[in-house]
């Protein structure tokens, strides 16, 4: 790994930054993350236009779901044992190829000629295929951050990396809806394949990296094991995912922002794009300021009080019928949220062995996808059943619960500092 002259200051704020690598991981996850931001928002949208059902929308996130979480054990193997440069790069190129299969299938004539259902059911199709992809690009992207920067700067390159997914995803989130708006399906699908050629040629610009354990001679269910034992074995780490998944998993909105924004709220494509945008911009105004002033002490207490207002944020939110109150809601939301993302990602970069990398960021993606992903499915079986309003507030009250339990469970995470 060659870094450039300037990483000897690990507590500068732009340690991380001065290293040519990474700047190319940051432009490539930029440009990434913010298609695949915009892709969530322009098929959510769509599956409201031609369903106007929750359940609807809640099996988009399933479609997801299923395959990235049943492939995450296997595929945290793979990236041990990869050089999670090329393995990354091949993701790109396939999820290029899957916003191509976006484009056609939204395409004016294609539902005119061939159905709502067929477009329904093929959109269901190619999230199964990202899904895929998403099993392995989230290890691949972890894991290689570590082998990019020095040990000593990790935690700056974990909040620039944090920060920058959350910049891309308050972009994707916003210009999706505008653009949606005023050019259209086709002219949004072809600007996100756009920014996916932009990440793939940022990432091939980077060396490739050597495999720092093949796991030669090692089953492929031992080397899953040992995983698995080694993240359950490391309290501080299980009680961060636990916490995470289980908030999000219940206290998770995104689902339902299209019913609030045309239901409740009345507003269209602009004023749903920023109510989906709204929690990135809370997250990344504070991932920014904690890039420039750490969290220096009690981090693990932080994380339970910063999850417990999330819960209340999304209480708000789901009794709000004021466009401002919920758009405020949701940024308090993010702004929260963003607290824990820095916490628990540090946690997993300086808890795990860099030859475990792959298999511990697979069972962390395990954890962000059933929490995302299933989180979104429960919202729309939660509406169906209760109606919309009362799903987002049960789901800010389980959020609460969940700390409460957490707080006398986990008193490791609590005391937790680094």
């Amino acid at each position: 790994m060659a870094v450039d002259p300037g990483t000897d200051n690990p507590s500068s704020p732009f340690a991380s930054i001065r290293i040519k690598e990474f700047r190319l991981f940051i432009i490539q996850r930029f440009f990434f993350i913010m298609a695949m931001r915009m892709i969530a928002t322009v098929i959510g949208w769509k599956m409201y236009q031609i369903t106007k059902s929750p359940l609807a929308i809640a099996f988009v996130g399933l479609s997801e779901a299923i395959p990235a979480i049943s492939l995450a054990l296997y595929s945290g193997h793979v990236v041990d044992r990869s050089d999670k440069r090329t393995l990354l790069f091949r993701m790109i190129v396939l999820y290029f190829l899957c916003s191509a299969a976006f484009l056609l299938i939204t395409f004016r004539q294609t539902e005119l000629s061939l159905g709502k259902q067929f477009v329904q059911f093929a959109i269901y199709g190619v999230m199964f295929c990202t899904g895929v992809l998403r099993s392995f690009s989230g290890p691949a992207t972890s894991s290689i951050l570590a082998q990019l920067v020095p040990k000593t700067v990790l935690p700056n390159a974990v909040t620039w990396s944090s920060s920058t997914w959350l910049s891309a995803s308050v972009l994707g989130h916003a210009s999706a809806g505008f653009l949606v708006a005023y050019a259209g399906y086709t002219g949004t699908f072809i600007l996100i394949m756009t920014y996916i050629a932009i990440a793939g040629t940022a990432l091939f610009q980077i060396e490739r990296k050597p495999i720092v354990h093949s796991n030669k001679g090692q089953a492929t269910w031992e080397s899953v094991k040992e995983g698995l034992r080694y993240v359950f074995g490391t309290k501080e780490l299980l009680g961060a995912l636990s916490l995470d998944m289980l908030a999000v998993l219940f206290g998770g909105t995104t689902a339902m922002i299209p019913f609030f924004a045309g239901e409740i709220l009345h507003v269209g494509a602009i004023g749903f794009g920023w109510l989906n945008a709204a929690a990135d911009i809370g997250s990344m105004i504070v991932i920014l300021t904690l890039t420039f002033y750490p969290l220096r002490k009690k981090q693990g207490m932080i994380l339970l009080f910063v999850v417990a207002g999330f819960g209340l944020s999304i209480i708000t939110f789901g009794i709000s019928t004021v466009y401002w109150l919920s758009f405020v809601a949701l940024m308090l939301s993010g702004a929260l949220d963003g607290i824990s993302v820095v916490i628990r990602g540090t946690i997993l970069q300086l808890k795990t062995p860099d030859e475990m990398r792959g298999r511990v960021s697979a069972v962390n993606s395990m954890f962000i996808n059933s929490s995302n992903e299933i989180g979104a499915f429960e919202s729309g079986v939660a509406a169906h059943l209760m109606g919309k309003v009362p799903s987002v507030v049960f789901g800010g009250a389980m959020t609460l619960l969940v700390v409460v339990i957490m707080w006398f469970k986990a008193p490791t995470l609590r005391k937790f500092e680094y």
